[in-house]
């Protein structure tokens, strides 16, 4: 959570992007997270959106929810008075020692419903492909490409979750024909 200040100090000190997910539809955040409510989330991201910072928020795919709670995630999304720039739809990790830790593995074609549904319904968002990666195939990341992610988070690890290597990554973009995006610190530097 930030308050204003702290997102002011943040802008201030050069940050461009914060990432803050939803990570379910309201109905079932309480089931995953006891920390802090919906509400909380939502107004850090309006804290987020006033102090100019570009805002990145989507949510988990496989935590035990509903189709109609990944809807209601984008709908509350959707209502924000501006869209997020970033929209990262996840594959949970179950991860030993957590309360989901049993939770099935992510069907593949859930990961490519949700890209799509968060395509149409954010039509000029970056809507990543995030964690997870590791667990789908270089045909599977294919179809969430071809329903609509055009962007992902490069490197070893993302939060918590280990991601493709590098060269896996190089390797697939040129099988599917695709190219990286310069930094946002290229883009801002670059000249004329």
């Amino acid at each position: 959570m930030l308050t204003e200040d702290q997102a002011h100090r943040l802008k201030e000190a050069g940050l461009y992007a914060y990432n803050h997910n939803l990570d379910t539809g309201k109905n079932h955040y309480s089931n995953i997270i006891t920390t802090r409510t919906y509400e909380d989330r939502l107004n850090t991201l309006d804290v987020v959106r006033k102090a100019g910072i570009s805002v990145c928020c989507g949510g988990i795919v496989g935590l035990g929810e509903k189709i109609e709670d990944r809807i209601d995630m984008l709908l509350t999304l959707s209502q924000l008075e501006t869209p997020p720039e970033s929209i990262p739809i996840n594959a949970l990790v179950p991860t030993k020692g957590t309360p989901l830790e049993y939770q099935k593995k992510v069907n593949p074609f859930e990961m490519v419903r949700m890209i799509a549904t968060t395509r149409v319904v954010f039509p000029t968002s970056m809507v990543r492909l995030s964690a997870g990666r590791l667990s789908l195939s270089p045909a599977e990341q294919a179809l969430c490409f071809f329903a609509g992610a055009n962007s992902i988070f490069v490197g070893e690890k993302l939060l918590t979750s280990p991601n493709p290597d590098i060269d896996a990554d190089a390797e697939l973009f040129n099988t599917l024909g695709l190219r990286g995006m310069e930094s946002h610190l290229e883009a801002t530097n670059s000249c004329c």
